[in-house]
């Protein structure tokens, strides 16, 4: 037998395993004759396959369809004890840890606040540390885990596991595959904020069925994550998606963006445009109970504390987040205009305010966006909210498994 023919059977096998695992992550709970009816792959292939996929411990069977005539069919779905994955978000301001099952479900967690003018290696270190204490807490549990995942504000070359520059850290060139993984010893996959959470929303959200949608991360900068044709769109270099710091002003007199250019939508729309909207409100004095809720509280003007004054009805607070969402909203028209996509998931941490961003986003997507267009998509908030990154750390090895299911080892007897 030829080394390339048997190649290619390796090869067709693991595209069939890989087409049967996601296929039950997707509709579970499946039968193996609805499997191969869906497939179109032979009841005798499909046995097979499942037979491997039980073994490693990725499908399991749950009961029986008793309904209708004949036999009762068992069916399978993804094993929630298949193992356990590590996700972690690294983020201008903070570092969040989480330890999930295959299905994105937390079973552990902690965030700590970080500040990124401190040495970059101070932060990593940080990091590196709430990782290794997750990695204790589940050693104690007999978890056993699958990889880890980063996520991380700014373009990253996925392949190398490398950051190339994340303009609101002001990092450059920092190789986090190598770092976490010589530490962990773990299977380590590094991706861009705004795409992991794109793959969480395909895999685990509200985008589960959806072809074309672009997931808007939505905090201290903009970023997007976009589906076409059912697939990340990467770009030529793998860095696209970094629609914050496009440019919809051009006025000399425009603040100056962390990238370094002026008039990028992100300065219009993120967070910190929230904050400078109350800041110039409150230097003409006018009424509002934000500098009520800041002395009582000793803390500094943020967007829970807005979204705080807003829930109370204070109109200089809602007045802000409907500034920002109708900055968002025009950014957002002409990503309409260009890729038509089924939908918009917006997320991240300025997602807690979205109810009352939504309105104003989606009132000034329609008068932007050419009249035919607007009307098919569908503007809406992830269901993973400020976690959506950190779930799609999670989503980088889960979507890893699942694309190469025989690179997970069988279960031990």
């Amino acid at each position: 037998m030829s080394i390339k023919y048997t190649a290619d059977q390796a090869f067709v096998r693991e595209t069939n395993l890989s087409l049967v695992l996601r296929l039950i992550h997707n509709q579970a709970p499946l039968s193996r004759a609805q499997v191969a009816a869906i497939t179109g792959l032979n009841k005798s292939t499909v046995s097979s396959l499942m037979d491997d996929l039980i073994e490693r411990g990725l499908v399991y069977e749950t009961g029986s369809n008793t309904g209708g005539t004949g036999r009762p069919a068992t069916l399978l779905e993804i094993n929630p004890q298949a193992g356990c994955i590590i996700g972690v978000e690294l983020d201008v301001g903070f570092v969040s840890v989480a330890i999930t099952d295959i299905l994105g479900n937390i079973l552990w967690r902690r965030r700590e606040d970080a500040d990124p003018s401190n040495d970059q290696e101070k932060m990593i270190n940080q990091t590196l540390q709430i990782v290794k204490d997750a990695m204790a807490a589940g050693k104690r549990k007999n978890y056993k885990f699958l990889g880890l995942g980063l996520s991380t504000p700014g373009t990253v070359d996925v392949t190398k596991g490398v950051l190339i520059f994340a303009p609101n850290l002001h990092w450059r060139n920092v190789p986090f595959l190598k770092i976490f993984s010589e530490q962990t010893k773990l299977k380590v996959f590094v991706e861009n904020d705004a795409n992991a959470a794109a793959i969480a929303e395909h895999l685990f959200g509200t985008a589960r069925q959806s072809q074309d949608f672009l997931f808007v991360f939505a905090g201290v900068g903009i970023g997007g994550g976009l589906f076409l044709n059912g697939k990340l769109y990467r770009g030529k270099n793998g860095y696209a998606g970094e629609i914050g710091h496009s440019p919809i002003m051009a006025e000399p007199s425009q603040n100056v963006c962390h990238c370094g250019n002026r008039g990028c939508w992100e300065t219009y729309a993120n967070q910190y445009s929230i904050i400078q909207r109350i800041q110039a409100r409150l230097e003409v004095k006018r009424s509002s109970i934000i500098p009520k809720l800041m002395a009582e509280q000793g803390a500094l003007l943020s967007i829970p504390l807005i979204k705080q004054a807003a829930d109370a009805g204070d109109k200089e607070a809602i007045d802000s987040f409907r500034e920002a969402g109708h900055a968002m909203g025009q950014g957002l028209a002409g990503l309409v205009n260009i890729f038509n996509p089924e939908k918009i998931i917006i997320g991240g941490s300025l997602s807690i305010a979205g109810e009352y961003m939504l309105p104003a986003i989606e009132e000034t997507v329609k008068q932007h966006a050419m009249p035919g267009v607007f009307p098919q998509v569908e503007i809406s908030l992830s269901p993973f909210g400020p976690d959506a990154s950190l779930i799609g750390a999670v989503a980088t090895v889960a979507d890893y498994i699942l694309s190469s299911p025989s690179r997970t080892r069988k279960l031990e007897n």
